[in-house]
């Protein structure tokens, strides 16, 4: 088997796991979990038995090494993160570097992510787009959002609930009121909701209800 597998999880809805992931994870020797106590339930769902350990953004750097001399000793690994794909805005990247400098074999399944979903249903051009990821929380806030008003791609924010207020509020300041944005709350969970409107209509929307759940931004390119 290839030494380092990235196995895409599920964003909400458990039904969205492929047979080759179910498949690897039940034949590699390990996987590394972001969250130990969140995946037991994909675990325990599709009988995954596999040893695992916790991989995590607060534990990455010190335990690198340790799981790449693992695969060096011939050990089969699999990384997962909480929903979708390792490695974006979610570890991964750190290992998948270090496994190629070691000449170890990393291989990346297809399967679920919230990126795309978001993207066609937000009915903007999806030719070509910009992820940016989480947007920097202060320092160079204000300098990143004026270098991303000016973007003529589709762009697409991640964004969790206790933030999306102030994000639109500062999106309004930046990228005009009459931007239109698609917003994508809770993909493929049983309280999915999409919004599509400009900035203005969205905080309006939001400022009326409490935000719960994981966010995903689509914002039409400056015309």
């Amino acid at each position: 088997m290839t030494s380092l597998y990235i196995v895409p999880t599920p964003i909400g809805n458990l039904k969205d796991m492929t047979f080759r992931s179910i498949e690897v994870l039940k034949k590699v020797d390990l996987i590394l979990a972001e969250d130990t106590r969140n995946s037991i339930k994909l675990f325990k769902h599709y009988k995954i038995k596999t040893f695992y350990e916790s991989f995590h953004m607060y534990n990455e750097h010190k335990k690198l090494n340790y799981f790449i001399n693992k695969i060096k000793s011939g050990k089969s690994l699999a990384i997962i993160s909480d929903a979708g794909t390792p490695g974006i805005s979610d570890p991964g990247y750190l290992l998948v570097r270090e496994a190629i400098k070691n000449n170890i074999s990393v291989e990346c399944l297809p399967g679920a992510t919230s990126i795309i979903p978001s993207l066609i249903q937000s009915g903007f051009p999806s030719d070509k787009f910009v992820f940016e990821g989480f947007l920097p929380l202060k320092k160079g806030r204000k300098k990143r959002l004026e270098f991303l008003s000016q973007e003529k791609r589709s762009l697409l924010i991640f964004e969790s609930p206790h933030r999306i207020i102030k994000t639109l509020n500062d999106m309004i300041i930046f990228f005009g009121k009459e931007r239109q944005i698609s917003i994508s709350r809770e993909l493929t969970k049983i309280h999915e909701e999409n919004f599509r409107g400009s900035l203005f209509d969205a905080l309006v929307f939001l400022e009326n209800k409490k935000p719960k759940g994981e966010f995903v931004l689509c914002l039409e390119g400056k015309k």
